[in-house]
């Protein structure tokens, strides 16, 4: 093992969900600011970064989200929250960022001039990215995207993932990898964190102002953690139950 590697075992081992948090020990709140920045770095699909991260220092507005979460002590006690969003809304945005990216690389020549592989990577944010993330209420889009792709299937493999449902686990997926390199990084700051799924989402997007299109991956508290945060010893199934090698 690399003295990288047992670093990062480290850190894995350390990482635990944090249910009470020390309200008198030193915090520094740009570790939470740097490890959002690491998070961003996190991979997710077709490097489209839908997400969006919401750093809550103010103390009022940690009680009120608190209430939002149930109460849990992970987010009453919190000295910090960071809630995760999956702005759904903002693909066509995404999506010309990267167009704009990749076609500066390409010396922001006429697309038409530039060769064909180079032209795909960018029709790729132009056009089928574009076409992906577009959903109607109705998910009709997402079914036509399934007929194609039923029918392509005949005679090369696909993704078969393009309904409307598919669209919010991709996006999830991603916002999630950003979360554990939060915890992570955190971890490594010398804190604690917790991760949230137990939240009114309906009430937490309204107190935020953000679209009916935003959805929430998941709210992270951190701060310093206690020892009676750690409400009992690491459980896993054996891992002869989920290792398989074929």
């Amino acid at each position: 093992m690399t003295e990288q590697a047992a670093i990062f075992q480290s850190i894995v081992e350390q990482r635990r969900s944090m249910r009470i948090y020390d309200a008198s020990a030193p915090f520094d709140t740009e570790a939470v600011k740097r490890s959002i920045e690491r998070a961003a770095l996190a991979p997710n699909s077709s490097n489209m970064q839908m997400w969006e991260f919401y750093h809550i220092r103010d103390a009022k507005m940690i009680a009120d989200i608190a209430v939002f979460c149930m109460s849990q002590n992970a987010a009453k006690t919190a000295r910090e929250l960071v809630i995760i969003a999956v702005p759904k809304a903002k693909y066509k945005a995404r999506a010309q960022a990267n167009f704009q990216f990749h076609h500066a690389r390409y010396g922001g020549v006429p697309v038409s001039q530039l060769d064909k592989r180079s032209q795909r990577k960018l029709r790729y944010f132009s056009h089928l990215m574009r076409l992906y993330y577009f959903q109607d209420w109705f998910g009709i889009s997402g079914y036509i995207r399934k007929c194609i792709v039923g029918i392509s299937s005949l005679w090369r493999p696909v993704v078969w993932q393009v309904s409307k449902q598919d669209l919010r686990v991709v996006c999830h997926k991603s916002a999630a990898l950003a979360a554990q390199t939060f915890m992570l990084s955190m971890t490594a700051e010398g804190y604690a964190t917790c991760p949230m799924e137990g939240f009114d989402s309906k009430k937490l997007r309204k107190y935020l102002g953000l679209p009916r299109s935003t959805e929430f991956n998941m709210i992270i508290s951190c701060g310093p953690g206690t020892k009676e945060g750690i409400y009992h010893e690491r459980f896993r199934v054996p891992f002869e139950e989920i290792y398989f090698v074929r």
